[in-house]
């Protein structure tokens, strides 16, 4: 089962495609969990959603809510690259 140069040089541009997404998704989840968390709490305690500093929030839900927002996002993108590439079912 041999493959064309076309073939070949879509299944490389498809395969790109998804780990720059990945990527993406990951560094925006790093920046929201590691940054929001830790590194900028003590500039977002100056925030209150309720009673609860902003930075706590982030560094205790946040990260969790943006991680399962990211994933709906990542199967978004994905349904939507499958398309364009004609791999979708």
């Amino acid at each position: 089962m041999s493959q064309s140069p076309e073939q070949q040089a879509a299944r490389r541009a498809y395969w790109r495609a998804n780990v720059r997404l990945i990527i993406l998704l990951l560094s925006v989840w790093a920046i929201v969990s590691y940054g929001c968390g830790i590194l900028f709490v003590e500039q977002l305690n100056q925030f209150q959603i309720g009673h609860l500093p902003l930075g706590f929030w982030f560094a205790q839900q946040g990260s969790i809510y943006v991680f399962v927002i990211l994933i709906f996002i990542y199967a978004w993108q994905m349904d939507r690259l499958d398309h364009r590439y004609g791999v979708d079912e």
